[in-house]
């Protein structure tokens, strides 16, 4: 393993650390109240919507496990497999997270500072892998209302930044808001050997300001883990002469949230999914069902009793009925039509409530067409901007929290001091706009200054390379104007001395 050598001298907000190194282990050491506590969450309705949500957003809906079902004897359901049973699945909520994850995270960062090493070394860290791993994290914000970084020495001594499933977390909190961590348990599986055979097991590890501890869970019941050290610190130092443990002054698990009350978006819309699936199986269904578009009509043939007659018009399609007299016999057809109208009006109507509930945008607006105008545009867009406004409020927060770690780093491994350095990370939204109007307007702006009109104009991706780009165009242009007016006065005095 290698090490980096260690500063060892930082300053942090000390009141909010403090706090979390006094109260870290306050409840780990019980550890009947751990089990409890995992046990209760593998039950509980938070992680239900978390994994309801990654399952919807890989195409594992309801409408799989969908039965289809007659009246039977007595009037009692019964399964029935030889009815057509299509579990059709237009996977509407993947595309509307997709939007969403897109239109926050799709473009890379911009990171501004008065100070431009601390810039270029903010780019080293937050670079092309860790902008993938926020879009990862993004994911699991959107389908499990939460999503967490874990900022870390990996083996070889680089810091890295890790992403953690939102189901493995039990987070606890010291305030109310929840937005400071007092520790955290980690519940998860990997895969091991016994013998030759390959067994998965849980395993947990419990984030606190002293380290982490790690266990094992077999049935409802933690052991100490023994192929790991009870404790592991989070960073190994070196002074040149021996190895030590040491740990951050925070636990360094960060949550990036949704919303404040961390609802995932599977719940907005769920019923919805659940209704076009329906509605496509169903019709499909209708469709196959040939038998059942013609009802025929036995007249004088009475059935037995109500149930029998219910169960033999599903599945055989066939009504016994008696004339008056009782006279005649005999055998005439009921045509039955399925309209596909009813249920396209239907599907329009699921999927524009689905938008509308879970604040998207469908591409395919009317407004969108003959080159729209930029107001209708942000018309369109109205809805994801209201919820990527709340997002980035909590995005903000997670990385405000990011760069104290990030800062430490730097300071540990004397790169510098930055902690009290200004930083702005802006998220450029992957937002369909005019551009024709765009730069018009930056154009026409001559009371904002050329970085400004660079960080909003639509071709520029990063803002600083655009400026030593511009500041080298200038000095070779410059060196040109030089060089071309040196050349006009030896011209000249040649024109003079001739004359």
């Amino acid at each position: 393993m290698t090490y980096f050598p260690f500063q060892g001298v930082v300053t942090d907000t000390d009141i909010i650390n403090a706090n979390i190194v006094a109260n870290a282990n306050k409840q780990i050491s019980d550890v009947k109240w751990l089990e409890n506590e995992i046990n209760k969450f593998k039950k509980s309705e938070r992680r239900k919507w978390m994994l309801t949500g990654e399952a919807y957003y890989e195409g594992e809906h309801d409408i799989l496990q969908h039965e289809r079902k007659v009246i039977g004897e007595g009037g009692r359901l019964t399964v029935n497999e030889n009815l057509p049973n299509n579990k059709r699945i237009d996977n509407q909520y993947a595309k509307l997270v997709d939007q969403k994850v897109n239109f926050q995270l799709g473009k890379p960062l911009t990171i501004e500072s008065e100070k431009d090493d601390y810039v270029k070394k903010l780019q080293t860290i937050l670079n092309k892998r860790f902008h993938r791993t926020l879009r990862n994290v993004g994911l699991d914000v959107i389908n499990g209302g939460i999503g967490w970084l874990y900022p870390h020495y990996d083996e070889y001594g680089n810091f890295n930044i890790k992403r953690f499933r939102p189901w493995e977390i039990i987070p606890y909190w010291q305030d109310s808001d929840r937005t400071v961590l007092n520790f955290a348990i980690r519940l998860y599986e990997e895969l091991v050997y016994d013998g030759d055979k390959e067994v998965v097991q849980e395993k947990v590890d419990v984030f606190t300001a002293h380290g982490v501890e790690h266990y094992e869970f077999i049935n409802g019941k933690l052991y100490k883990d023994v192929t790991k050290p009870d404790v592991s610190p989070y960073i190994i130092i070196s002074d040149g002469e021996e190895m030590k443990g040491a740990n951050w002054r925070r636990v360094p698990l960060i949550p990036v949230k949704f919303n404040s009350v961390e609802i995932p978006l599977i719940k907005r819309v769920k019923s919805l999914q659940d209704g076009i699936n329906k509605m496509l199986s169903t019709f499909e269904n209708n469709m196959e069902e040939d038998s059942r578009n013609t009802i025929l009509i036995l007249h004088n043939y009475d059935g037995q009793d109500l149930g029998e007659f219910r169960r033999n018009l599903a599945q055989f399609g066939v009504v016994k009925v008696r004339s008056g007299d009782g006279a005649n016999g005999g055998v005439e057809s009921l045509y039955i039509e399925v309209n596909a109208e009813n249920y396209k009006s239907i599907l329009a109507l699921f999927k524009k409530a689905l938008i509308e509930n879970g604040r998207g945008y469908d591409a395919k607006d009317e407004r969108m067409s003959n080159n729209p105008n930029q107001m209708n545009i942000q018309s369109m867009y109205a809805d994801i901007e209201l919820d990527a406004n709340g997002f980035e409020v909590e995005l903000q927060a997670s990385f405000e929290e990011l760069l104290w770690f990030i800062d430490m780093h730097l300071a540990n491994t004397k790169q510098g001091d930055f902690e009290d350095e200004y930083v702005n990370i802006i998220f450029n939204r992957d937002i369909l706009i005019n551009e024709k109007e765009v730069v018009e307007v930056l154009e026409k702006s001559p009371y904002v200054s050329l970085e400004t009109r660079l960080a909003q104009h639509p071709y520029i991706d990063d803002v600083q390379l655009e400026l030593q780009r511009l500041k080298a165009e200038r000095e070779e242009y410059l060196d040109q104007m030089d060089n071309y007016e040196t050349t006009f006065q030896k011209k000249q005095g040649d024109v003079d001395g001739q004359e």
